[in-house]
């Protein structure tokens, strides 16, 4: 799924292909992925794209006054056309939507796989997305301090913290993938409490900002189609079961769960104790 650093990229990258750019159409493959249906996707025909932004894990494309919300999910992505699109047959393979502009080039958004979980709104107002509404604060604004966050995490008080890093109305933008990378960093149990000790918020702070900054980096430039790569190649224990650690060279074993997994180090995070890989896993502080 993509998360903070490849949203904020596909931003990066949309704004230098769409902005003043003119729409000509919006067309709907797969029929669920539309969540809305005031205004309708026509009222964009022939207006100017004057924004591409960033909500959490949310991309809005603004012009004409309205909003086209996109939320890619687990399996989605976006993929540049620069010609004229070829006829799709509604329900064939995994194209979801397109966004055409006036010369015939634009945006292909797909989703793989059969479980589809893939959202397109067009709104006035990004806050009438029900996803958007709910967001919590950015970890990478200025107002995201340390005190703010050891707020967060007081406030969230036992819940584990793997789950209150993922929880978007908790904190906007990180998922399973930056979630296992930030505790690994911060040499902290998914399991752990939320509620801790003024270091350890500021540990896991550090590790946040470092994480999430140095994705970013890596991301910076970079187009649409080189994002899932990149992201890949930078983690460090998630989607690496079996393989050796970086920092210590222990095996990254995983936790799989009834609809995800996550990755983490023993050595580093968890006193050298295994977490029992089933839902009803106790603690390991």
């Amino acid at each position: 799924m993509p998360e903070l650093p490849e949203v904020q990229a596909l931003v990066t990258d949309l704004r230098t292909r769409l902005t003043d750019r003119i729409i000509d159409r919006v067309d709907i493959v797969a029929f669920s992925a539309l969540k809305t249906f005031d205004p309708p996707l026509t009222a964009l025909a022939g207006a100017a794209i004057d924004g591409v932004e960033r909500h959490g894990k949310f991309l809005d494309i603004s012009a004409g006054g309205l909003h086209l919300v996109l939320h890619l999910a687990r399996a989605g992505w976006i993929r540049w056309r620069a010609a004229a699109p070829v006829p799709s047959r509604l329900g064939k393979g995994p194209l979801a939507a397109r966004l055409v502009l006036d010369d015939g080039s634009g945006l292909d958004i797909t989703e793989a796989g059969t479980k589809k979980s893939l959202a397109l709104y067009l709104v006035r107002d990004p806050a009438e997305v029900p996803g958007i509404a709910r967001l919590g604060p950015d970890p990478l604004t200025p107002e995201f301090t340390e005190e703010a966050f050891a707020g967060i995490l007081a406030q969230a008080g036992r819940a584990q913290i793997k789950g209150v890093l993922r929880n978007q109305a908790v904190v906007a933008g990180i998922g399973n993938a930056y979630s296992d990378e930030i505790l690994h960093r911060a040499r902290m149990s998914p399991f752990k409490p939320a509620a801790m000790p003024a270091e350890e918020v500021a540990r896991l702070y550090e590790a946040m900002r470092i994480t999430l900054e140095e994705a970013l980096t890596r991301a910076d430039g970079l187009a649409a189609s080189e994002l899932k790569k990149e992201k890949k190649s930078g983690l460090r224990v998630h989607g690496r079961t079996g393989e050796p650690c970086p920092v210590c060279g222990d095996t990254v074993r995983q936790v799989v769960f009834a609809d995800s997994t996550f990755q983490y180090c023993p050595t580093c995070q968890t006193g050298g104790k295994p977490l029992a890989d089933r839902v009803l896993s106790r603690l390991v502080k």
